[in-house]
């Protein structure tokens, strides 16, 4: 395999690069036979916990039972999206996909085909999946903020043609002057506006209420659609996603993640009129794929949206990733390390500064790089997580159980020696 791993993103260097060979609840073991408490979380499926018994057994008992897929409808296609109706009032009709990449390629494809439009917005620091057209963004790591200019659009990396850009617009987070200049400009010509309300791959970077009305007038009034992508929110900060935070529906969710608590299941739906678009004949969306709605991935998300729905799981997660804040701030104070935490409390994002970020931009101020320091420490003493402050810390349910005077402690030790190493 190149570089030795599946994913490029596994990939963190010769020494440090992870193989785990077991994960149990809120735990995982590597290959070294060393643990970890994981607020990883594999980029944040699992909300109920590794190997959730509750619905594993669901899982197995569809292969017994069902087998793993047929290339037909099942009864599990409509019992799947009776829960999300149940827990999503933003959905009227439903399509289901096997990843965040194909949801949001979806939903997108469908925006233009209802709208006979194409140019999409999106926000800086959102992401949206790796296929070409989201595959640009605003290269905020190599910008100089005293530059006066905006950061520069780059590709993610090489293989990603200059074409798969000509439709794509970016603008900065919570900013009313960039929207409205966007749609100055090329408004007529606007299939959709995709944002996160709360970027999962961005340290939890809040869109303002205001701003999130913003969108939602300026779509109603020109007949843009909005996707609000909930991928990594969707059925984690509540069950009805950020839609449900902050009182404002899309015309368009894609969902995943957590969807199916770590089995591979995806979806996307909204407006009954706007999904209608999708048929087999007449010029209509074409949507498909052969592993889509299996018997694994429905059964895995049944499960997990019944527990969800039906339990107080929810409590549980917040609880749980509000008492760990508590922890980490008693121990940034201590060092007496300005902190600011962004996001909900089953995703939250850490930031070092005086400030919560309201944007990409305003992350570039922050220490990012003792946040590194940090989180390399905590890992080496058995804390997982991305040691990148773009990536939140992700809380399960069985989250509940960490000792927090264990996480004190070497949390205190963490930020000791990254304070000692950079005095060094």
């Amino acid at each position: 395999m190149p570089m030795g791993v599946a994913d490029s993103y596994r990939y963190w260097g010769e020494k440090n690069t992870v193989f785990v060979k077991s994960s149990k609840g809120c735990t995982i073991t590597d290959a070294d036979d060393q643990t970890f408490v994981d607020f990883r979380l594999a980029y944040g499926p699992i909300i109920l916990g590794y190997r959730d018994a509750r619905v594993d057994q669901e899982v197995i008992q569809a292969i017994t039972e069902r087998g793993t897929m047929s290339g037909f409808s099942t009864d599990l296609d409509s019992d799947v999206i009776e829960l999300v109706k149940q827990m999503c009032p933003n959905i009227e009709k439903m399509r289901f996909a096997n990843s965040g990449t194909e949801a949001v390629i979806g939903a997108v494809r469908t925006a233009r085909g209802f709208t006979g439009r194409n140019k999409i917005v999106v926000v800086e620091g959102g992401f949206h999946g790796l296929y070409d057209e989201m595959m640009w963004k605003s290269d905020v790591d190599n910008w100089d903020a005293e530059s006066g200019e905006a950061p520069e659009v780059a590709a993610f990396g090489s293989g990603i043609p200059e074409a798969s850009r000509e439709h794509l617009e970016t603008v900065p987070l919570n900013c009313f002057e960039a929207i409205d200049e966007v749609f100055a400009r090329v408004g007529g010509d606007i299939a959709a506006i995709v944002i996160e309300p709360i970027m999962g791959n961005c340290g939890s970077i809040a869109s303002s209420q205001e701003y999130m009305q913003k969108l939602r007038d300026l779509c109603d009034a020109t007949g843009t659609l909005l996707i609000i992508d909930e991928v990594k929110t969707g059925f984690r900060v509540a069950k009805g996603g950020a839609q449900e935070l902050y009182g404002i529906h899309a015309d368009l969710t894609t969902y995943a993640k957590a969807m199916g608590n770590g089995y591979p299941v995806a979806a996307f739906g909204g407006r009954a009129d706007v999904m209608n678009v999708i048929r087999s004949s007449n010029g209509g969306v074409t949507h498909g794929g052969t592993y889509t709605a299996n018997m694994i991935a429905l059964s895995a998300a049944k499960a997990t949206l019944t527990i969800l729905n039906n339990s107080d799981a929810y409590a549980s997660i917040n609880k749980a990733g509000a008492d760990i804040q508590k922890v980490l701030a008693a121990v940034f104070t201590k060092h007496g390390i300005e902190h600011r935490f962004a996001g909900p409390d089953s995703m939250f994002g850490i930031h070092f500064g005086d400030l919560v970020p309201t944007n990409y931009r305003d992350w570039k101020k922050t220490d990012s790089d003792l946040y590194t320091e940090f989180a390399m420490n905590l890992i080496k003493h058995g804390v997982m997580l991305e040691p990148d402050s773009r990536e939140p810390w992700f809380i399960c349910e069985a989250h509940k159980n960490v000792d927090l005077g264990w996480l004190e402690s070497t949390a205190d030790r963490a930020m000791a020696d990254a304070i000692a190493s950079r005095v060094g």
